[in-house]
């Protein structure tokens, strides 16, 4: 029995439809810069959000109901979970889902049973997947919601937490593993600190980058060959986060060794609750060669915690697109880590609202075509650092120049005339006569 009962295959209508259940923009089979939209755009469904989210916040109770013919809590629960996502997903036309272990299972208070639990759901979902184009795009570990890691996982003080985080950790590989999924995921959620007065910053950070290297042991060792991901989170729900952001989660793995395994999940939300852009903590992944998925969604610039709203900020998601074609593409995918707002309740704001994401980033994709077809933008670059081309310039790329031969050089034109403008205001013009002109 369909469990979304009126509610059928979303199909794309185009630009002038008004009908709230089809795509606008999203047309999967579109070729776009040589590859089909499906192709640039390969989509996730979120579990804990999607179907597991129910609008609580800390004023107020669930306004959605999402026990999908099941008593909450349940193994009979989490099944009609899996029954309705994938019904979800199919409806939709998406074709990879993520989850956290606490997602897919209720936690039982003991994690032997907690883990026969999670065996026994993926059994159920490995079923599902026969026969139907959808994959796992990622697992993770939830390790911050349980009092337990009040003080972190990796970051914990107890050692016999950060025990039980490394099972979990284990037993959430072991599953993805078992669905085929792409990726792995370390969201450091509480990995951080409150003050300093109590905390030795570099005993923890030791610990996280000592538990990453066990996990990428094991996971290498029952097969898993994708990529491990960190997430940069600011500030929440530490004050302090030790992955505040791309540069500084980079930086770490570097650091610890661990870089050659693992990728950045860049989440927009996040970016700009470390007062970057999206495309800043895009670009600093690319260029270190580490920009691997992304969590969908965008923030409130009014509100400074973590609102996952679905993105429909349609400037954001052409830099988004700009960055990620220029990249060559991701390794994972575009995953909705994104809720209804609290009001919006029924079922059927669920599939509008990944509608509005999906369109959101088609609409991107397509205007991130339209500014590399242009070419006035990659032209002025080049052209701004053409100095470097030749002569003196080529020789400091080259690195073939000495401080001394430079310092002369300086001292022989006395001073240099002022760069050529940055004509910031004429490149948000062209972006402006691309996408509307």
């Amino acid at each position: 029995m369909a469990i979304f009962e009126g509610i059928d295959t979303i199909k794309f209508e185009g630009a002038k439809s008004t009908n709230p259940l089809a795509f606008k923009f999203y047309d999967k089979d579109r070729v776009v810069l040589g590859k089909k939209m499906s192709e640039h755009l390969p989509f996730a469904m979120a579990w804990w959000h999607n179907l597991c989210a129910a609008g609580t916040d800390m004023f107020g109770r669930d306004t959605a109901e999402k026990s999908f013919g099941a008593v909450k809590g349940t193994m009979e629960h989490a099944k009609a979970k899996v029954d309705a996502g994938f019904e979800f997903m199919q409806k939709l036309g998406i074709e990879y889902f993520c989850f956290h272990d606490v997602d897919i299972v209720p936690e039982a208070d003991d994690i032997k049973e907690t883990n026969r639990r999670l065996d026994e759901i993926s059994d159920y979902i490995l079923e599902k997947m026969k026969g139907m184009n959808i994959k796992c795009l990622w697992g993770t570990a939830n390790m911050f919601s349980n009092p337990r890691f009040m003080n972190g996982a990796g970051s914990t003080n107890s050692a016999d937490v950060y025990c039980f985080a490394a099972a979990q950790v284990k037993k959430a590989l072991d599953i993805t593993v078992k669905l085929g999924g792409k990726g792995y995921v370390f969201w450091g959620g509480r990995e951080g600190y409150e003050t300093l007065l109590n905390t030795d910053v570099k005993f923890e950070q030791e610990n996280i980058a000592n538990l990453m290297r066990m996990a990428v042991e094991y996971g290498r060792s029952i097969g898993f060959t994708g990529d491990f991901y960190i997430e940069p989170k600011p500030k929440e729900p530490m004050k302090h986060q030790y992955d505040f952001d791309a540069a500084t989660a980079i930086g770490f793995l570097r650091y610890y060794g661990l870089d050659k395994d693992f990728k950045m999940n860049i989440e927009a939300n996040h970016a700009t609750l470390a007062g970057h852009t999206f495309e800043h903590d895009l670009r600093i992944s690319a260029i270190n060669g580490m920009l691997g998925s992304i969590d969908a969604n965008q923030g409130d610039y009014l509100l400074g915690w973590d609102t996952d709203e679905f993105p429909f900020d349609v400037y954001t998601a052409t830099m988004c697109m700009l960055e990620v074609v220029n990249a060559g593409g991701l390794t994972g995918g575009f995953n909705f880590d994104a809720k209804n707002r609290r009001p919006s309740y029924t079922f059927e704001d669920m599939f509008e609202a990944y509608i509005l994401g999906m369109d959101t980033f088609a609409l991107g994709l397509l205007n991130a075509e339209k500014i590399i077809n242009d070419g006035r933008i990659e032209e002025f670059k080049k052209q701004r650092y053409a100095s470097f081309e030749s002569g003196i310039g080529k020789k400091i790329r080259e690195k073939k120049t000495t401080l001394e031969e430079l310092a002369a050089i300086a001292d022989e034109m006395g001073a240099p005339a002022l760069p050529g403008s940055g004509k910031q205001e004429h490149l948000e013009a062209v972006i402006n006569q691309v996408l509307f002109g």
